[in-house]
């Protein structure tokens, strides 16, 4: 397979060199990819994978980094990223061809590989076709008692507060979030899976929740019934579109293998690549052409928010303060 995909890559093996990459993605993810690049290039990559702490890591370390780039699952830490000073421009022609200027930093210092969905997760028997199709129907009263989610500080709920403060203005946003709150069947908690393992369980009827685990559970032989019992609504189809969150990578401004570093990040956006995130961990790929995992592709095509993932990240803050204004996790 290895070698299969390796004529896919365009890229012609070279001097060996190498690069160092932290990585907040799990081995699972990455080592297939890794391997792809580094038959086809020549380039050695050594990866330090941690769940957390990389920021405060590459800031101790300052300019005597070893790391070259990062990559990371959410648009929150590559925001952190750019904020602290940790990395630098990337002029890089393909990766502005390929990756979308709403999926990338304005000044190159990041750029999406990857995106997935933060949909609304329905129960099939208690809830009716078209009875909610909205973020801001999520408020209504009607669902009082009814919605599970996890944690308002979680990184992917905070990117879709941050988001509805970008379109609505934060007193609206807050509202809104108040409402949400108000209808909640229990104080948040757990992992996106752990909401639809409770609308099986009855404990609520709709829940938030990212794409790519619809496709994990359908995987898996004891949370396969879980995904079963609900129904993906993408919402907000008749107006904005869905919100998505992104996974990334930016070059570190201590980069001291940088040319090998633009090369992985090229790689990453190319079409072997593409085709490994999208086969492994059911997520959309930045690049149009490539085709999606079956089980994603059943889920039907959505309209996508196309505001500046930027744009987003910059009301983080925001979005913060608000889920203890409200006292969205008590």
């Amino acid at each position: 397979m290895v070698a299969a995909l390796v004529g896919l890559v365009g890229l012609t093996a070279e001097a060996a060199g190498e690069v160092n990459v932290y990585s907040y993605r799990q081995p699972y993810l990455i080592e297939p990819l890794i391997d792809v690049f580094t038959v086809a290039t020549g380039i050695a990559v050594n990866v330090v994978y941690a769940r957390r702490g990389l920021l405060e890591r590459l800031k101790a370390e300052g300019a005597n980094s070893p790391a070259d780039a990062v990559i990371t699952a959410d648009i929150g830490r590559l925001s952190d990223l750019a904020e602290a000073d940790l990395v630098q421009p990337v002029d890089s022609r393909l990766l502005r061809q390929v990756v979308p200027a709403h999926l990338r930093h304005p000044d190159g210092l990041w750029f999406a590989l990857t995106t997935r969905a933060r949909v609304i997760y329905a129960s099939k028997d208690r809830v009716r076709p078209g009875e909610i199709a909205t973020y801001e129907g999520l408020a209504e009263p009607k669902w009082k008692g009814r919605i599970c989610t996890r944690s308002g500080k979680h990184v992917y709920t905070v990117a879709l507060i941050a988001s509805m403060i970008a379109h609505l203005g934060e007193r609206q946003a807050e509202t809104w979030l108040r409402g949400v709150k108000a209808n909640l069947a229990r104080r948040p908690q757990g992992n996106d899976r752990a909401q639809v393992r409770a609308i099986k369980q009855g404990v609520c009827d709709l829940a938030l929740g990212n794409t790519y685990y619809m496709g994990k559970m359908m995987q898996d032989p004891k949370q396969r019934a879980w995904a079963e019992s609900v129904t993906i609504i993408f919402p907000n189809q008749a107006g904005r579109g869905t919100h998505v969150n992104v996974s990334g990578a930016a070059i570190t401004r201590s980069a001291k293998h940088k040319a090998a570093a633009v090369k992985l990040l090229e790689f990453l956006a190319g079409p072997a690549a593409q085709e490994i995130y999208a086969a492994n961990n059911f997520e959309y790929p930045v690049r149009a052409d490539t085709p999606l995992h079956p089980v994603v592709r059943a889920w039907g095509k959505f309209k996508p928010d196309q505001i500046p993932i930027a744009t987003v990240a910059a009301y983080r803050t925001a979005a913060m303060r608000l889920v203890d204004r409200v006292g969205f996790d008590f």
